[in-house]
């Protein structure tokens, strides 16, 4: 069996409620040090259930004043193809949950055009949104300072779906990838780009996670079939927020 080294940790916690409250901590936690730092933090989001719970508890009395909102950047990782009122639109479920209840500026927020027609245009727009806004040095790649992702029952993030052609994309920032399966684009940034964050977190619940956890994360290394593999950061930190149900076919715990 081939194994991968990773420097990644795994935080496994009681519930739901609690994986969303521990990463509204480390959301908190990293904006505080970004903005110590260098005066703004660079997010990109994701949809799915499990962030769901993220956002509505950054948007509660708890949290929504710890976060410096003026100075949030916040991105996405993937978007379906559809306008951003459609109700699949992971814009609109981050809108509904967390940007219309936080003083969060309109000019910080950069939602994917996926309503467009063509999704390669699309892709190619968003893309140099992220080189206009980062500005990176010659041969870099930008680098965000937090992605938040999610995990599906196969072992896809973000858009990155088992055997689809973005797995192998070097070159774009953003991709139009067709998933076969769904019969459908979605937009998702590339491996490289995610690869390249400060922080990468997983937000990860259900018993229904479970065997693909335990795959992804002990398994033998397969990123085509699993691609949640794929994700690890060059320079940065990598980290599984997972509550009981889901790491409960873990051997390592």
């Amino acid at each position: 069996m081939t194994k991968v080294s990773v420097n990644r940790k795994i935080l496994v916690v009681a519930n739901p409620d609690e994986l969303s409250r521990f990463a509204a901590d480390e959301f908190v936690r990293q904006a505080g040090q970004k903005m110590q730092a260098k005066g703004i933090f660079t997010v990109a989001l994701s949809g799915g259930s499990t962030p769901r719970g993220l956002y509505t508890v950054l948007a509660g009395d708890q949290y929504r004043e710890r976060v410096p909102w003026s100075k949030v950047h916040l991105f996405w990782s993937d978007e379906r193809c559809v306008p951003p009122d459609h109700p699949d639109s992971n814009y609109r479920m981050i809108r509904e949950l967390l940007l219309n209840k936080v003083p969060i500026p309109k000019k910080n927020i950069h939602r994917m055009p996926a309503e467009q027609e063509d999704p390669v245009h699309a892709a190619m727009e968003y893309e140099q949104t992220i080189w206009a806004f980062f500005h990176p040095n010659e041969g870099e790649l930008p680098r965000f300072d937090l992605i938040v992702l999610g995990m599906g029952e196969d072992g896809h993030t973000a858009s990155l779906f088992p055997w689809t052609s973005a797995l192998e994309e070097t070159d774009r920032l953003v991709s139009a990838n067709y998933v076969e399966k769904l019969n459908a684009y979605r937009l998702t940034l590339t491996v490289p780009v995610i690869n390249q964050a400060t922080n990468v977190i997983f937000l990860i619940s259900g018993e229904s996670k479970a065997s693909v956890l335990r795959d992804v994360l002990e398994g033998e290394y397969q990123p085509q079939r699993f691609p949640s593999q794929i994700i690890r950061p060059v320079n940065g930190r990598l980290l599984f927020i997972v509550d009981r149900m889901a790491a409960g076919k873990l051997a390592r715990r």
